[in-house]
């Protein structure tokens, strides 16, 4: 039996094929690689001078810019500031120049990479959104400012007109509503300067001023003490400390009394036409002098050394003293005295005058004192028993 021997299979054609395919991805491959080289090299160039694409400088978009377009284009664009206006947080540009081209250089530096980088960059705008939180914050806080016994709250958003934060602090810009409601709050309670009605000894009711009896706020450093308390949160400022006076003290008389129209009930009453003296206690008199001699109406030069009306206080209290001063033929004189009470700094005031002998009640007018109030020698130690320093003094 004869059997055919089975046909050999041809595989030249398919070795031709795959070799051919081999050369194909090879020379393939080396062209890509060559342009993916000259790709690279192109990109690692570009990346010498260019942002990355997803940088931003103050929020700002520089992608794919070079440092002098980037300069141009934040300092145009660019918002250096943020502040508290009116309760709102605000971003703003503030002047031409908003980044030097050294600080974006600085910025270009580091965040440059060899190839194209995708990573997020926000250079420039840490700062200000730290100071966005920071104002934020500041905008809901309130503190109370407490004087004379009454309390005035002020909400931050309610009255700073303009605020920013910098270097750790709270840069106040404008103050003016805050400085206005102060203001106006001074009005209703400051005592210095002011005048009232009082009723004299003798029942008569007249008009009186205080001249260095008396408080009033000091504008300037109670916006600043305010300020100080919404920056760090106080809940209460205290008003004392922001309070002046006049005469021998700055830091004010009568502060907190509220009876007597800020006199209290411990006071002296002068009175010039009747040439008498009345100290009250608890708003009662216990000493009453007679016959006193305040300063003379009208020297022998045709000017006066009258006691100054108003209401002053007693500076301060001293035993025994020396008055010097200047005569009116300006000779000079130092008379010693048992007690001495002053209650103006320029030198009027209580004390014994052991050398008068007119006391009648006529001798202010061209014979009294140079405008001191002199009282005799037996009387003086029940004034200075009674007064106190600081205590008011009413000369009418």
């Amino acid at each position: 039996m004869n059997e055919k021997m089975p046909k050999a299979r041809n595989y030249t054609p398919w070795i031709i094929s795959i070799v051919g395919l081999v050369v194909v991805l090879v020379v393939g491959g080396l062209i890509a690689g060559h342009v993916k080289a000259q790709q690279d090299a192109a990109a690692q160039e570009y990346n010498k001078s260019h942002f990355n694409e997803n940088v931003k400088i103050m929020d700002v978009s520089v992608g794919k810019l070079t440092v002098n377009q980037a300069y141009k284009k934040v300092n145009k664009l660019g918002k250096n500031q943020v502040t508290l206006e009116n309760g709102k947080v605000i971003y703003s540009q503030v002047g031409e120049e908003k980044v030097t081209k050294k600080q974006i250089q600085t910025y270009f530096d580091e965040q440059y990479t060899r190839m194209p980088n995708a990573t997020k960059r926000n250079y420039g705008s840490q700062d200000l959104d730290e100071s966005a939180k920071k104002l934020s914050t500041l905008a809901k806080r309130s503190t109370t400012y407490q004087l004379a016994g009454k309390d005035y709250t002020f909400k931050a958003k309610d009255v700073l007109n303009k605020v920013t934060y910098k270097d750790g602090k709270y840069v106040y810009l404008d103050a003016s509503t805050l400085t206005k409601q102060v203001k106006a709050i001074a009005s209703k309670v400051n005592t210095l300067r002011t005048s009232y009605p009082f009723k004299t000894p003798t029942g008569k009711t007249i008009t009186i001023q205080n001249k260095s009896y008396g408080w009033a706020i000091n504008t300037p450093q109670a916006v600043k003490a305010i300020e100080d308390g919404l920056s760090s949160g106080a809940k209460t400022v205290d008003g004392k400390s922001t309070i002046f006076g006049d005469g021998f003290t700055d830091e004010g008389t009568g502060y907190g009394i509220t009876a007597n129209h800020g006199l209290g009930k411990d006071y002296i009453v002068v009175s010039l036409s009747a040439q008498k003296v009345w100290i009250y206690k608890n708003n009662k008199p216990v000493v009453t002098l007679d016959d006193v001699v305040t300063g003379t109406v009208t020297t022998s030069k045709g000017d006066s050394d009258a006691t100054p009306t108003g209401v002053w206080y007693i500076g301060y209290k001293q035993t025994p003293s020396v008055l010097r001063g200047t005569n009116d033929d300006g000779s000079s004189y130092a008379s010693k005295v048992s007690y001495w009470m002053p209650f103006t700094v320029d030198g009027c005031g209580f004390h014994d005058a052991s050398w008068r002998t007119d006391w009648s009640k006529t001798a202010y007018l061209k014979g009294g004192s140079h405008g001191c109030v002199n009282v005799r020698p037996a009387e003086i130690k029940s004034v200075w028993d009674n007064v106190s320093t600081h205590e008011p003094v009413i000369v009418y």
